[in-house]
């Protein structure tokens, strides 16, 4: 019975670890060539991360969202709709900023590479990207400013990918 009982205890406590939600988006530029994948995971401090492995990209720094719409149909992406904000405003430069969907921009150098992680802490994986219309990731030409509202004033869209859950 002892045995029994350590053993549902220590279950119970896993649960929430095995459990945690995952998001995996193949990112396309315009062309529809693949250009690596994004994922984002639910972890247990309750701070999603990130992590992006992109190749092939334009050189140079371009911002980076998580969008409200698992759609990247139109050629300009802007069927992904606007950024994952919630109730918050848009960059870490304003009071009430940092949407959920907020990422800090990303540094290409010549050789096209793109890898990081981030730490997204108003984003929850189930409520944000798996919802009933998805997101998407979605990376533009320029610069986000991390101020102009709604988006950060980071030019056009240059690559999309869609959201699924990751089940492996």
């Amino acid at each position: 019975m002892k045995t029994l009982i350590t053993t549902a205890l220590v279950a119970s406590l896993a649960a929430p670890a095995l459990h945690a939600a995952e998001a995996t988006a193949d990112v396309q530029d315009r062309d529809g060539n693949r250009l690596g994948a994004v994922l984002v995971r639910d972890t247990p401090s309750g701070v999603a991360l990130a992590t992006l492995t992109l190749n092939d990209l334009p050189e140079g720094v371009h911002g980076v969202h998580l969008h409200e719409t698992g759609d990247c149909s139109a050629n300009d992406f802007k069927s992904a709709g606007g950024h994952v904000a919630g109730d918050r405003k848009h960059g870490v430069m304003v009071e009430g900023g940092l949407h959920p969907g907020d990422m800090p921009n990303l540094t290409v150098k010549s050789n096209g590479v793109g890898e990081v992680e981030y730490f997204l802490p108003f984003l929850n994986v189930s409520d944000h990207l798996l919802d009933e219309d998805g997101a998407a990731f979605i990376m533009h030409k320029g610069v986000d400013d991390y101020e102009s509202q709604p988006s950060g004033d980071a030019g056009d869209r240059i690559a999309c990918g869609e959201f699924t859950e990751r089940t492996e």
